[in-house]
This record gives C-alpha cells, structure tokens and sequence, in this order.
C-alpha cells in the first residue's frame, strides 16, 4: 500500500478509504457483526482511512465496536450537522450544537480523539467564524485532530480559508466532495482551489451510486429500478455513458468497478477515494482492484466519453445550495417586484 498525504496536514492515508454509511443497519447490512467483519477485513488489507458520521444511523456505534484494539492505526473520521432528531438545535454549525455532537460521537466511537471532524453541510445561518471557532476550541483541547467540511460550494471553501487567515483560527484541512466518472464538475474548480490551499480531497460516490458497477444497464431492469428507489438510475443520460464505459472496460480487461475506483484516485487532487461496500462480497471486489492504474489511453478514452470538469445527469445525494432550495433567496417578494 502506497499511502498518500492528507494535504499537509502530515497523517498518512490509504489511497481508498473505507466509508462506513452502508454498515448503518437501518441503510445497509442488517447484520452488525458483519459489518465489523467487512471493517477487520479492510483494515488487513491495508486501508487505514474509516469516513463515518454521526448522521448515519448506528454506523458510528458499528465502527466504534470494529475500532477495540486497533484504535491507534486507524485514520478515524465522522462528520456533523445533519439533523439529529426534530430539536432544531440538535443540527447546524453552531457553537452550542459542535460542542454537543463532538461529545455524542466520541461516546459512540468510543475512542478520546477523532482524527477527522467534517461538517457534512455547512450553515448559511452560522457565522463561518462561529463554526472555525468553536472547532478550533476541539482542536486545542485535543479532542479533534484535524477539520474538514464536506460538500461545500468552493466560494465557501474560499471564505473559510480567509476567515481562518483573518481571526488566527484552525482551518479545514480537507474536503469531502462526490466524484466520479459520471460526475466530474469538481475538476472544475473545486480540485484546483483545495490543491491551492493545501486540502487533502476524500471523494464520495466513486462509483456514482452502483451505475459503474455495470450492474445497472440500458434496457435491462434489477430490482433497484424497478423499486424506483434511485432516480439516477433511470437517468438514460448516465445511462448511455455507462453503455460506452462498458467495453472499455472490457478492453483494457478490468471489471467496471475496478475502472472506476483506479479513475476516481488518479487526479493529483485526489487524496483518497471512498469505498462503500455494505458487504464482504462487495468488499472483496474492490480490494481485488486496489493495485489497478488506468494508462494515459484509457483515461483519454474516458475523457472522450465524459469530458472533463463536467457532470452526466446527476446523483439524487447531489448537494443543492440553500441559494436554490429557498423561494425567499431566490425570488422577491410581491410588492417589491411590483415596485421594479
């Protein structure tokens, strides 16, 4: 195993990480001895980066359990924000709810420090100097080793950096956005402004929600799509991108999720990619891939299908701005539009 740099942060990670939401009873494996056996398995197979978040169910619990003994060679991150109930103060960025939600991942984690401590969503309603602050206060208290954020519009990435630079605060040190052969708009800008700042890059839905795994063709139906529990399946543009990704895969002689975990890790602002395996089959598969890299033709054949620094289609996780989920941000009210 080759590991990578997390930004400069100085930790060492695996190239893949292992992401935990899939060991959530209530989301993937029923069964959490399982799930602590899929996490053994990985750890012995090299991968040192478990992603995790206090939003996903039990998985915290799980991982917390798979964690005894093995704490200290284990790069371990979670995440906040994301509702934690019907309490409106149980969410958010706030001062009052970090210093609440540290404590509630800390117990289920069962461990005194966590190595990574990612807001999931950032708040347009919370100072952005509020946040940094109290997660500086973590950070000094040894609680938190390292900040991130996840999902975050790069004009917020900027902005945090300079309010960090501006008030003498910790930093993020790392970002947590989708990325995959189907959706590369984060080539864009997004890549270019975290290599600017030095932020280590862990990217999700390497394998855009199971359509790389070549599982999921045109014309065919498997239980996901017939359920209708995934519009991006039914999506005919990733669709056709897919039908021209299949065989080149088969030419270069790799199996589709090989191809796209090996694409996922080769962008040089790429620190780590997550894997997402609910079990010990799944698992397998893409650890029999870990040793894969794409050539230059293989990766021109790619950009020939899906260009780069743009997206086919969406994911149904995909991140939509507070700017566009809110009528009153984007539209004015009656009387005003009255008055132009």
């Amino acid at each position: 195993m080759r590991y990578r740099t997390l930004g400069r942060t100085g930790i060492k990670v695996s190239p893949y990480g292992l992401g935990a939401l899939m060991f959530a009873a209530s989301i993937g494996n029923p069964d959490p001895d399982d799930s602590v056996r899929v996490i053994h398995k990985a750890l012995d197979a090299g991968i040192n980066l478990v992603d995790t978040a206090d939003s996903y169910g039990d998985s915290e619990d799980i991982v917390g359990e798979a964690l005894k003994g093995r704490r200290d060679s284990v790069v371990l991150a979670t995440k906040f924000s994301r509702p934690m109930g019907d309490d409106p103060n149980r969410q958010g960025t706030s001062r009052r709810w970090i210093m609440a939600a540290v404590e509630g991942s800390l117990r289920r984690l069962q461990t005194e420090h966590i190595d990574l401590y990612q807001v999931q969503r950032l708040d347009p309603t919370t100072d952005i100097e509020e946040t940094l602050s109290a997660l500086s206060d973590l950070v000094h208290s040894g609680k938190v080793r390292a900040i991130g954020s996840s999902t975050t519009p790069v004009s917020d990435i900027v902005e945090a950096q300079w309010a960090a630079e501006r008030r003498g605060l910790e930093r993020f040190r790392t970002e947590q956005p989708p990325y995959s052969i189907l959706n590369r708009a984060i080539e864009r800008e997004v890549l270019p402004v975290t290599q600017r700042y030095g932020m280590g890059t862990l990217v999700w839905g390497p394998l855009a929600q199971g359509l790389l795994t070549g599982r999921v063709r045109k014309g065919e139906r498997n239980d996901l799509r017939r359920a209708g529990l995934f519009r991006h399946l039914n999506d005919e543009r990733r669709l056709d991108a897919v039908e021209a990704l299949v065989p080149l895969a088969q030419e270069a002689g790799l199996p589709m999720t090989h191809l796209a975990m090996a694409f996922a890790i080769a962008h040089p602002g790429v620190t780590s990619a997550l894997l997402g395996p609910r079990t010990m089959e799944q698992l397998d598969d893409l650890l029999a891939g870990m040793d894969v890299t794409l050539t230059d033709e293989i990766l021109d054949r790619i950009d020939e299908i899906v260009p780069p620094g743009t997206d086919v289609g969406t994911l149904d996780q995909a991140y939509l701005p507070p700017a566009l989920q809110r009528l009153e941000l984007r539209r004015r009210p009656v009387d005003e539009r009255a008055a132009v």
